[in-house]
């Protein structure tokens, strides 16, 4: 319990602090990043709305909403899926892309900063396999339930 404790405080704290320092300097909420994150790994920049919903790692309720207010400031657009009706695409414009590339020097430095700084090479070679190992295990447990 105590590295669970840890683990959700330093969670807690760094991604706060994440959050603020984006939105203080770049006007960009972490979860907007997040997407735009997303999108700017996928192939042609765009992903189905399920697609991306099993990806962002903030806030996936609300997600349809917050999609439609990044599509009102320009950042994203919503596309109709011509094989399948009932799905949509979300793809990044390139004012989203250059709000990305802007955004992310404040956000790798908040990173540093706020975590790795106090992580040895080993240290967190160690942590980057438990956490993935717990992840990927969450993740197939997710799509067996």
């Amino acid at each position: 319990m105590v590295a669970w404790r840890a683990f959700l405080e330093a969670h807690a704290f760094v991604m706060s602090k994440l959050a603020d320092e984006l939105e203080a300097e770049k006007d960009l909420p972490l979860a907007w990043y997040d997407v735009l994150v997303q999108l700017s790994e996928a192939e042609g920049n765009k992903l189905r709305m399920t697609e991306l919903a099993e990806l962002v790692l903030l806030s996936k309720s609300g997600l349809t909403r917050l999609v439609d207010r990044m599509c009102t400031a320009g950042l994203v657009n919503r596309l109709a899926d011509t094989d399948d009706r009932r799905g949509r695409w979300v793809e990044m414009t390139k004012a989203g892309r250059d709000r990305l590339v802007g955004a992310a020097p404040v956000h790798l430095r908040g990173v540093e900063h706020y975590f790795t700084h106090y992580l040895s090479d080993d240290e967190a070679k160690v942590m980057g396999a438990a956490l993935r190992r717990i992840a990927d295990a969450a993740r197939t447990r997710s799509l067996v339930s």
